[in-house]
């Protein structure tokens, strides 16, 4: 009997093995170009232009280990010509002793007049349907410039551009929250709603761009060219319509309930930006009903923050004076968010989903007023705005410095 169940085991342990797919699809990384961001443009004639920022491993952990001044970029670029995506990637690989791989691609640079010109859906539609291509790659929109610059740029602090340029786009969301970052997979989520419209975060460059391409600007106290987040790009029907920036910029992100963090000035005793309120979270419902049929939009934003700076003589320590305070901070936000709101029905893009929020409350109605929703009744929403501010702190003082003179 035990001989029998030994064979048995043996049989079953043969079997596996020879189930085993092993090593038929490894890829040496000596035979791979690692892409780690591409750039979109189109030239004079209507062909895509694909720029591939590839990294150059070696160079890379040299640099990470200290020194590396005398080694070669950590990047290179190439770049592809062609009627499609497919294409000009394709014949990109003419100049390359590697396959292109693009796996770790974490960045897609389109530039201003291809978003301009061409929808989006168009131009992401070969990328998504790769299977080596993450759906997590952040996109973003260069700002004034072309795509294929955004890419070449090398930078000082991080090794990797693209990684630059991402870790800028998350870390100012989460500080100053003019910005969002948004990934080539919710950007075509959002392009097939007919409900919501795009917005994405845009990239500028400043300085000499043919300096920044050579590792000697990066060797710089101040670098020659300077890779900055730039303003927020509406879309309307997928093709770029408008910029927007400064409060505006933060209203919307504000009414996406993507805010993490910001500082807020208020005005105070006829002095503006006098208290500045640091926010540290806050939440913004959005909700929509039919009156007399017509939409009509509730929105309700709870803040919290601190009281970060003070530029006139004020009692911290009056609960009144607190709570005149926060009727401000209320007073600017709900400015900010009416402003955001006027800016994206001006034109005629809904941004901020409105129109899925009707959808969820009356769909029937939203099916008949889909096909002329941005047009037609999103210029027309009403609003109410109702915002709660809170100051959690006033910091490690309560009585600023004007009062003791």
């Amino acid at each position: 009997m035990k001989k029998i169940n030994n064979l048995v085991c043996f049989l079953l342990v043969i079997g596996a093995a020879l189930l085993l797919s092993g090593c038929w699809s490894k890829k040496e990384l000596t035979d791979l170009a690692i892409v780690a961001a591409i750039g979109i443009d189109k030239n004079e004639e209507g062909r895509y232009v694909g720029t591939l920022q590839i990294i150059n491993p070696g160079n890379v952990a040299s640099g990470m280990q200290g020194g590396g001044g005398s080694q070669g970029p950590p990047v290179s670029v190439i770049t592809g010509t062609g009627d499609s995506i497919v294409e000009l990637s394709r014949k990109a690989s003419r100049k390359l002793s590697r396959r292109l791989y693009y796996a770790h691609t974490n960045l897609v640079v389109i530039g201003e007049d291809l978003a301009r010109e061409e929808p989006l859906t168009t131009i992401l539609d070969s990328l998504e349907r790769d299977a080596a291509f993450r759906s997590t790659a952040i996109l973003v929109i260069a700002q004034g410039s072309k795509a294929s610059d955004i890419v070449k740029v090398l930078t000082a602090i991080d090794k990797i551009p693209s990684n630059k340029i991402i870790k800028t786009l998350k870390f100012t969301e989460r500080t100053w929250g003019e910005n969002i970052a948004i990934t080539m997979q919710d950007a075509i989520k959002i392009l097939v709603s007919p409900g919501k419209e795009l917005v994405v975060s845009g990239f500028r460059l400043s300085g000499d761009v043919d300096k920044g391409k050579k590792i000697e600007s990066t060797q710089q106290t101040e670098p020659s060219s300077l890779l900055y987040a730039g303003g927020l790009a509406i879309f309307k029907n997928g093709k770029l319509t408008d910029w927007i920036g400064g409060n505006t910029a933060r209203g919307s992100v504000f009414l996406l309930d993507k805010l993490n963090a910001s500082a807020i000035g208020v005005k105070w005793e006829g002095k503006d930006e006098a208290i500045l309120y640091e926010l540290i979270r806050q939440k913004t419902t959005v909700s929509a009903k039919l009156e007399k049929g017509k939409p009509h939009v509730s929105i309700e934003v709870s803040a919290e923050g601190n009281i970060g700076e003070i530029k006139v003589p004020t009692d911290l320590t009056n609960p009144d004076v607190l709570l005149k305070i926060e009727k401000e901070i209320e007073k600017e936000i709900k400015n900010e968010i009416s402003i955001a709101v006027k800016q994206a029905q001006k034109n005629k893009s809904d941004i901020f989903g409105f129109g899925d929020a009707l959808h969820r409350t009356n769909p029937k109605e939203w099916a008949k007023m889909a096909p002329k929703w941005h047009d037609i009744y999103f210029p027309e929403v009403k609003t109410d705005i109702v915002v709660d501010a809170f100051i959690r702190r006033t910091g490690l003082r309560n009585a600023p410095h004007q009062i003791n003179k």
